[in-house]
């Protein structure tokens, strides 16, 4: 009996996936525990091993096709076997592909990036640029046409001859025995005026792009993202403190730590530890507001954010206020590499009450952070700049940036989370003994 194996959901938020690469072909026999394909979320990667044994009798996405979750992806079963009716139906609304159906074609101008010899397309080009062709023994290959209609002019020419691109004569020669060439007295005046006076190197370039379609991750925090700020009334207070003490203990385990087995912590790390001791004291803030419900938790389940080749990551701290700072910082570089290799479990992204996210490094003084819906704040850390305290001394000052959700926390509350914290990374090593 065939089988049909569907794309899972891997968590509740997870709307579809993409198929990265078939490890099975049609035709192939398939063993239980056999990987089928890879494919990813918006977040992880995954590999989807077989449930059954059989043949790999059809196959019905390609690789690089976004998969709605629990849509049909591919059947297995006996060599032969019939599997009409468990193929999807077709779109009945889709018409179908004829060989009459008109095809728009896409003016010369646009359409020819590079002038190429196996070009079927009728290219014009100038006598003045055709005599300056053979004279240079330019690479006509090279030569991108900006004249009216698709014709190849003398700037042209210059052009690519500035940037240096030369061939043989031989080459020149056979290559304009495939063009046509325009009669001078056709080109209107203001063209031959262009063509006595070299454009700038660029003029051809200025214009230039590319194009990419989005990708599934991109997709998704653009959706996060526009819904955070459409939907919250946010709000962001920024604060500093004196990072002397912090920065202080950090050489302190930067020369030492290391050696008594506490791993490489970070400012990040101690921030970290920071947040997840004071924010249990605020429900509102330790929060997820969900249609008009609140969910307090019991526990800091610190979101941090961590910048990927696939876009802006938020793996999860779950309990940070129960862990001592080794054990964050040892959690937090975990969350962070199987965030960047694109190995973060759907539930080690999600469940965060509340999150950090640190451009300090990047030399940012002050952002404003937008929330991670569904949570009711987010905490941005910034640089360190050098002030001057009542004395005159110099001191470097940490700044942070919270953003709540007004809906959610008022300002007041807001504004003592926020002093609460920085006291307490202002003294840290206080905390610690906490």
């Amino acid at each position: 009996m065939a089988n049909v194996v569907i794309m899972p959901r891997q968590g509740q938020s997870v709307e579809s996936c993409i198929i990265t690469a078939w490890q099975k072909k049609k035709g192939d026999h398939v063993n239980e525990k056999d990987i089928l394909f890879s494919y990813e979320t918006d977040k992880s990667a995954f590999d989807e091993p077989s449930q059954f044994t059989g043949t790999m009798l059809e196959i019905l996405w390609n690789e690089g096709d976004v998969v709605p979750c629990l849509e049909p992806v591919c059947i297995i079963g006996e060599e032969g076997e019939d599997i009409s009716a468990l193929l999807p139906k077709k779109n009945a609304d889709a018409a179908p592909e004829t060989a009459s159906e008109e095809v728009k074609e896409t003016p010369k101008a646009e359409a020819v990036a590079t002038v190429s010899e196996s070009d079927g397309n009728r290219v014009f080009i100038s006598p003045r640029a055709k005599r300056l062709a053979l004279e240079s023994a330019v690479d006509m290959t090279k030569v991108v046409p900006t004249g009216p209609h698709g014709r190849i002019i003398e700037r042209d020419i210059n052009k690519a001859l500035d940037e240096g691109f030369v061939a043989t004569q031989e080459k020149v020669e056979k290559f304009l025995k495939g063009i046509v060439e325009a009669e001078e007295t056709a080109l209107p005046k203001e063209e031959k005026a262009a063509e006595t006076v070299q454009a700038p190197a660029a003029a051809a370039d200025v214009h230039a792009y590319t194009e990419e379609p989005m990708s599934n991750v991109r997709k998704v925090i653009a959706k996060a993202m526009h819904s955070s700020l459409s939907e919250m009334a946010q709000l962001t207070l920024n604060s500093s403190f004196n990072a002397s003490a912090l920065l202080a203990y950090r050489a302190k385990l930067k020369s030492s730590g290391e050696a008594l087995g506490l791993g490489k912590i970070t400012i990040n790390d101690m921030v970290l530890f920071a947040v997840s001791r004071i924010l249990p004291k605020y429900p509102e803030i330790n929060a997820n507001l969900i249609d008009n419900t609140f969910r307090k938790y019991k526990y800091a389940n610190v979101g941090m954010a961590v910048d990927t080749d696939r876009g802006l990551l938020v793996p999860v701290i779950f309990g940070a206020d129960k862990l001592t700072l080794s054990e964050i910082s040892a959690k937090a570089k975990e969350l962070a590499g199987k965030a960047r290799e694109g190995k973060c479990s759907p539930d080690e992204m999600s469940g965060g009450s509340f999150t950090v996210s640190n451009l300090g490094s990047m030399g940012v003084e002050s952002f404003t952070p937008v929330i991670n819906p569904p949570q009711t704040a987010i905490l941005g850390v910034c640089c360190t700049t050098n002030r001057l305290d009542a004395e005159g001394k110099v001191y470097p000052a940490m700044g942070l940036s919270l953003t709540f959700d007004h809906r959610a926390v008022d300002g007041a509350p807001a504004a003592k989370f926020l002093k609460e914290l920085c006291g307490a990374l202002e003294n840290f090593d206080l905390l610690l003994a906490k």
